[in-house]
This record gives C-alpha cells, structure tokens and sequence, in this order.
C-alpha cells in the first residue's frame, strides 16, 4: 500500500500543491477540530476569513457545502464531496468551488481538484499534510496564482493550529449522569421543571438569579432563561424540548451562548422521574460539546452546577 501511495505521489508531482506543518495538538483532538462542522467555522480559511457551513456529512459519499467569507466581503461557495474517511489517519475528498462575481452574474473561475489531508502523530503533536491534486499544471498554477492557494493553506492551518491549542482533546465534551432521592411526590417535582414561576427559583448553581425564564412545554417548544451570576455577569441558555412524557421523562437540547448570542456549548438533557415510596427517584443524564475553545471550561463545572440546581429543587419542592 505504501509503495502504491509513493508511485502515486511521484505520477502526480507536476500538477499538486503539498502544504505540511506540525500542530502542537493530539491527532484525536485535531481530527475532532477537521471532522466536527461547529469547530470547523472557527478556524477554516486564510487569516480573515469567516465560514458558513451548509451541510457537511463527513462520510465517504457525503456531501460538504460551505461558503467562505473573504475579508472584502466576497463570498467564495464550495462543493466537496468525501471519497475517503479513514479516523483519524485521513480524508480525501473531491472539490468544486468558484469565485461569486458581481450582482447577476454565474460564480466564476471554479477551482477543481482532489484534496487528500492525512493527520501523523508525533507523540503528542500532529503533522498535517494537505495534498491537492489537480488535472493539469497549468490548472494548478491557476488556482495558486488566482486563489494564492499555497499561502492561503498555510495561514488555514497556522488558524487551526491555533484554534486546537486553547483547549485540551479531554475538555472539549463532557457527559454527566445524577441520581438523586426528591422528598416530593413525582407529579410535583416534574412540573418544578415546566412552570417558569418555579423553574426561575432554583435553576443554576448557589446564589445565581433567573431574570429571564420562558417556557414553552411541549414538544418542539423552547425554553429560555438567562441566568445572573453574583457578580452581575449574565449567562444565555435555552433549547427546544425534544420528548414530554407527564411526570416520567423530559428530554431537550440544551444550549449556552455568549451574550450576543454566539452558541458556545451545544448539549442534550434528558430527566426522568421515578415513583420511590411517595418521592421521587430523578435521574439527569446531560452531554454537553464546547463548540468554541474557551467554553471548554465551562464544562469544568458542569457536575457542580448541575448538583447545586438539583439541591435548590429539592428546596423548591419541599416549600410547596
């Protein structure tokens, strides 16, 4: 298999363009980085680039739809298709992608070529090669002098580089699981989670406030709350509620966003309620994904602040 890669290198050499740098990063946090669409949007491009992602089915066969924003304000729409996905050693893929030109006018100057990226652990570091193959020299030298392909590659991995290296492979997701015994019947603690009036006193962790609590409670509802913190800080959460079982289950998406609205953590909560002699066995099983590197702490103090809630319920129901 290696002889045939090398035989294949060597057919191609006239017509690719090879991009290689170590990342001071894992492999498995760096193919995490590659493969998972809310950290792609973060570092995908040249320096002052921005991504809109469209659908991105990372699988052989699957489909890869972005835009990419230039800092001019051009939009550069891409078409990649996976041919190959091999976690975490390698991905190849088919593009086609274009230049927007002016109001009216069909994209232009469509670039055409296979890119294969392979990810090499080096202990605890990861080289990434970049290989585009395209179907000519002359076609290659196009798309490097009219897209400054080669510098624009460099600059997407020193981007992804950096991206990777704020947060540690074990920090970026998180799952928790909580059993606890509520000395309150089931009918009283499930509806403690679905009426706002009630929702807002004990949600979040000791000595935070809800200034903001709306619920919708049904399926394909929304919930939002904003929670205080003692220090006046605010904290965006919110989601749509994905199964309603009356005084069993609950399961709905949970989300964290900075201030303007930016998702930082993307995760699913699911609680079930349980008949336990007149009170109530409650079980909470929640995932939560840092979607931005520095929301990986935050998921330090998930446990924490899910006990403390779960603590200021139980008070919640036993005044009532």
């Amino acid at each position: 298999m290696a002889e045939r890669r090398s035989d294949s290198a060597v057919a191609t050499a006239d017509r690719e363009i090879v991009i290689t740098r170590v990342i001071h990063a894992p492999r498995d946090l760096v193919w995490s980085a590659w493969t998972d669409p809310k950290q792609v949007v973060q570092w995908w491009g040249p320096t002052g680039f921005t991504t809109t992602i469209h659908e991105m089915d990372v699988r052989p066969g699957g489909v890869w739809r972005h835009t990419m924003h230039g800092p001019d304000g051009t939009d550069y729409p891409n078409h990649s298709v996976f041919i190959e996905v091999m976690k975490p050693e390698r991905i190849v893929f088919s593009h086609g992608g274009g230049k927007e030109g002016a109001p009216g006018v069909q994209f232009q100057s469509t670039a055409q070529f296979q890119s294969t990226w392979t990810f090499d652990a080096l202990g605890d570091k990861t080289q990434v090669t970049i290989r585009m193959v395209f179907a000519s020299a002359a076609e290659r030298d196009r798309v490097a002098r009219e897209f400054g392909a080669v510098e624009g590659g460099n600059q997407t991995l020193g981007r992804m580089e950096e991206f990777v290296a704020t947060a540690p492979a074990s920090s970026m997701e998180r799952e928790v699981e909580i059993t606890r015994i509520v000395d309150a019947p089931r009918e009283l603690v499930f509806n403690a989670w679905i009426d706002p009036e009630h929702l807002k006193r004990w949600w979040g962790p000791t000595v935070f406030t809800n200034p903001v609590c709306e619920v919708d409670a049904r399926v394909g509802g929304a919930w939002h709350i904003v929670m205080r913190g003692p220090d006046g800080a605010e904290y965006p959460c919110g989601g749509v509620y994905q199964e309603i079982v009356a005084s069993e289950r609950l399961v709905f998406t949970n989300i964290a966003t900075d201030t303007e609205g930016k998702l930082i953590i993307d995760g699913l909560t699911i609680v079930t309620f349980a008949e336990d002699g007149g009170k109530t066995k409650l079980t909470l099983q929640t995932r939560g994904v840092a979607v931005v590197p520095y929301a990986a702490a935050y998921l330090k103090g998930m446990e924490a602040g899910w006990t403390q809630s779960l603590e200021r319920l139980a008070q919640e129901v036993a005044r009532r």
